[in-house]
């Protein structure tokens, strides 16, 4: 990035129009009832050969087990940190606090419209259950793993599986950091982890790929217009500098951690 500042603090009309031309397309196209029988076609025979293999694959269905976890979005969460916060690799070293901050503040833009989204598919009956609950012989990874499924949670079926909110946290961070790629290869590392990190949910039965791809994507692609372009995250990212610099100052004289650019820099 060759601006002093990462993001523009003022409305860039055309992109924000896009994105909620695309999400509106994208939700206006799964409720036409044609289309959505096609989306529906899609959806189940991609479970099927997600989810089939689960019951005679031993090694397959441990993979899986694990990525389904609770505990396993933790280890995806720091995944997704490292690259957020490393320095010289989508924006300089010196602008990595701010685009942490800048991406919190998107985060938080998405909550909000995730809360009035789920609120809109529940009043207009857009919810429904998960693959797992609605196809028979499907494979339920919690019957093969009870006392996972006790202690830690396994994500394998939802009766409210509309929209992903789990996608769309996925989707928003490779959103946030396409806004910074420079190269191809940083572009498909991106978008990849995004949709590896979502296979675990619909492999497991827990999300119809729709609820991604369209429920989803719909709210990562409003957060992003809300955030990116609109004055929203510039501001946000700056307030945000201030309030936290005294919070950042004791982490410069820990070892290690005083050679992250988010600690070291500003």
């Amino acid at each position: 990035m060759e601006n002093t500042t990462l993001f523009q603090a003022q409305w860039r009309w055309p992109r924000f129009l896009f994105c909620h031309f695309f999400a509106a397309a994208l939700l206006g196209l799964w409720l036409f009832e044609p289309v959505r029988a096609a989306f529906f076609t899609f959806d189940t025979q991609l479970f099927h050969l997600l989810n089939a293999p689960l019951a005679d694959n031993a090694a397959w269905r441990l993979v899986w087990a694990i990525a389904s976890l609770r505990p396993f979005d933790i280890l995806v969460g720091l995944i997704l940190l490292c690259l957020l916060i490393r320095g010289d690799w989508l924006y300089p070293a010196v602008q990595v606090r701010a685009a942490t901050l800048g991406f919190i503040a998107t985060l938080i833009m998405l909550l909000v419209i995730r809360v009035l989204f789920t609120k809109l598919a529940k009043h207009t009956g857009w919810q429904h259950a998960s693959p797992s609950e609605r196809i028979p012989g499907a494979v339920h990874l919690s019957d093969y793993y009870p006392e996972w499924e006790r202690r830690f949670e396994l994500k394998d079926r939802s009766s409210r599986s509309f929209p992903g909110d789990h996608a769309s946290v996925l989707m928003i961070w490779a959103l946030f950091l396409g806004c910074f790629v420079r190269t191809a290869w940083q572009g498909l590392l991106v978008g990849g982890l995004a949709v590896l990190f979502m296979l675990p949910r619909l492999v497991a039965g827990a999300h119809w790929a729709s609820d991604d791809y369209v429920g989803g994507l719909v709210m990562a692609l409003l957060a992003l217009a809300w955030s990116m372009y609109t004055p929203f995250a510039a501001w946000a990212s700056a307030h945000l500098l201030r309030l936290t610099a005294p919070l950042f100052r004791p982490f410069k004289r820990v070892p290690l951690l005083n050679r992250l650019s988010v600690v070291r820099l500003p």
